[in-house]
């Protein structure tokens, strides 16, 4: 896949969010949340070897590698692919958190707290 169409991915997925990523998007956007600057949707280049790949994140915080996913009824089956998803990640020295679509929707206030304590 070219890097052209992993940006046209990425440009296609901020025009068709979910409702969890819109709430949540607004809650971050604009340095919201403890001055520290999202980015969404945003590409991220990993190699297991010679082949490199590119994952998707969600949302990406550059000043505390701080990756955050958020995460709908889909990902119930498939939890094997996101924790290998998430060891790759890792491997470029950022932190991945997950959030469900039900607390981002119901429990802000809880997300954004629990959000912080990776921020500070």
């Amino acid at each position: 896949m070219s890097y052209n169409s992993i940006t046209e991915i990425c440009r296609y997925l901020r025009r068709n969010q979910t409702k969890a990523e819109k709430i949540f998007w607004e809650a971050v956007s604009n340095r919201k949340v403890e001055n520290k600057k999202f980015y969404r949707q945003y590409p991220i280049k990993v190699s297991d070897g010679e082949i490199a790949k590119f994952f998707i994140a969600d949302f990406l915080c550059f000043e505390k590698k701080l990756v955050v996913e958020i995460d709908g009824g889909i990902h119930e089956s498939q939890k094997e692919y996101d924790a290998l998803r998430t060891k790759f990640i890792e491997r470029t020295d950022k932190k991945v958190i997950r959030f469900k679509n039900e607390d981002v929707l119901n429990r802000l206030d809880m997300v954004i707290a629990e959000l912080k304590r990776f921020l500070v």
